[in-house]
C-alpha cells in the first residue's frame, strides 16, 4: 500500500514513517512549511521554534535514514488563513483558542489527503498517539486513545470525518513513548533524542498575548477588571491577554485568591471572583462533531474539557445544528469558551465540539 507520511522533523513521525517501511508499504514522506521561519532585523523571531527550518531539515534526513522520498509543501497561505487568523480572531473575541486542532483536522488532515491522491496513495500517516479501528458490526471507523495515557493525542483529532478516518494510519498508537524513542534509537534515526515541542508552534517564546497585539493592533484596547457585582478593581490592557481560570498576572491585590470568570470583550470587561465561582454544572457547545453518529437521545459519556483535564461524567444531549448541551454529575472548573469539549465511551471518541 501507498501511504503518505506527515512528517515534521519529530521523533513520532519520523518512527512512523520508518515503522510503515519495515511493513512493507510505499511510504513517501511529506513536510508542511506553515510559515516563513526568517528572522525580524535584530533577530527575533516572528514564530516559534517548532515546524521551523531545522524540523523539516531533520525530516528529511529521516527521510533519507530510512530509504523514503521526501517532499516539502508550502502551506503557509492555508495556515494563515485557518489556524493563525483563528487563533487572534477568537483571543480578541474573549476566547482561548485550541489551534493544534484546527491545525491537525482542518488543515493537515484535509489537505494530506488531497496531496495523497495526487500521489497515488491510498492513507495518510502521522506521529500521532491514537488509534482506528473500523467496526466490524456497522464498517464504521472509530478512533480510540492511544496506548500511552500520557502522550494519548486524540482530543486533538475529534473533528475527522468518516472518510478522514478511513485513510488515517496512527503507526505509532499503540506504543508507549519511550519504546517509541528505543525504537529510533535501535534504527539510529538521527531526530531519536530530539526532545519534543513544548509550545504552540507559530508562537515565539509562550508569548500570546504579544503576538496578538502585533497581528491585531486594535487588541490592545483598555477596559476595567470588576468583580461579580460589577465593581471596578482594577485595569487591563486588553481582554486577549486574558483566560478564563487565569490567577496569576491580574495585577490585584484582595483578601483571596481571585480567578478570571469571563471575559467581556464588547465592554472591554474582564470579570474575577473566587474559585467556586468557576464551577460549572453544564456547557453547550456548536461545531459539534460525531464521530459515531450522533445519539438518539441523552447519552452517558466521559467528558474532557482541556487536554489535560481528567475526563468528568457527565450526560451529552444533542440539540440540532451540530449543538450539544453537556450536564456534569460533578461542577468542572474552569469550563473555558474556544476551548474543544471532546465525549468518550471508554477509549472510543464519540464525538466532540467547541465550548461556546
Amino acid at each position: 500500500m501507498r501511504v503518505v507520511v506527515a512528517m515534521s522533523g519529530g521523533v513520532d513521525s519520523s518512527v512512523a514513517a520508518a515503522l510503515l517501511v519495515e511493513q512493507g508499504h510505499d511510504v513517501i514522506g511529506l513536510s508542511m512549511q506553515l510559515y516563513d521561519a526568517s528572522t525580524r532585523e535584530g533577530g527575533e523571531r516572528a514564530f516559534g521554534s517548532c515546524c521551523s527550518l531545522d524540523d523539516l531539515h531533520d525530516a528529511r534526513r529521516v527521510a533519507s535514514a530510512v530509504g523514503i522520498p521526501h517532499y516539502i509543501v508550502n502551506f503557509e497561505q492555508r495556515f494563515q488563513e485557518q489556524v493563525v487568523s483563528d487563533f487572534v480572531r477568537e483571543y480578541t473575541n474573549g476566547r482561548t483558542p485550541l489551534p493544534c486542532t484546527h491545525c491537525n483536522s482542518d488543515l493537515k488532515f484535509a489537505a494530506l489527503v488531497d496531496r495523497a491522491q495526487g500521489f497515488g496513495a491510498d492513507a495518510v500517516a502521522t506521529g500521532h498517539y491514537a488509534r482506528v479501528e473500523r467496526d466490524r458490526h456497522d464498517g464504521r471507523y472509530v478512533l480510540r486513545r492511544g496506548a500511552d495515557a500520557a502522550k494519548d493525542q486524540s482530543y486533538f483529532l475529534f473533528s475527522l470525518t468518516q472518510a478522514q478516518l478511513g485513510r488515517a494510519l496512527f503507526p505509532v498508537g499503540d506504543r508507549t513513548k519511550d519504546e517509541v524513542r528505543e525504537y529510533a534509537r535501535a534504527r539510529r534515526l538521527p531526530v531519536a533524542d530530539k526532545p519534543d515541542s513544548q509550545e504552540i508552534c507559530f508562537i515565539p517564546d509562550h508569548d500570546y498575548a504579544s503576538f496578538v497585539s502585533q497581528a491585531s493592533p486594535g487588541a490592545d484596547r483598555g477596559g476595567a477588571i470588576v468583580d461579580e457585582s460589577g465593581h471596578v478593581l482594577g485595569r487591563h490592557d486588553g481582554v486577549h491577554r486574558f483566560t478564563v481560570g487565569q490567577r496569576k498576572g491580574l495585577g490585584l491585590s484582595a483578601g483571596q485568591p481571585l480567578y478570571v470568570l469571563a471575559l467581556h470583550p464588547a465592554a472591554r470587561e474582564v470579570v474575577v471572583g473566587a474559585r467556586q465561582s468557576l464551577e460549572r454544572t453544564h456547557l453547550t457547545a456548536s461545531g459539534v462533531n460525531w464521530m459515531t453518529g450522533p445519539p438518539a437521545g441523552p447519552l452517558a459519556v466521559r467528558a474532557q474539557i482541556r487536554h489535560r483535564h481528567q475526563p468528568a461524567a457527565a450526560l451529552v444531549r444533542p440539540l440540532g445544528d451540530n449543538r450539544a448541551e453537556v450536564m456534569f454529575e460533578t461542577p468542572q472548573v474552569a469550563v473555558t469558551p474556544g476551548q474543544a469539549v471532546v465525549l468518550y465511551e471508554g477509549d472510543v471518541v464519540v464525538g466532540g465540539g467547541w465550548i461556546d
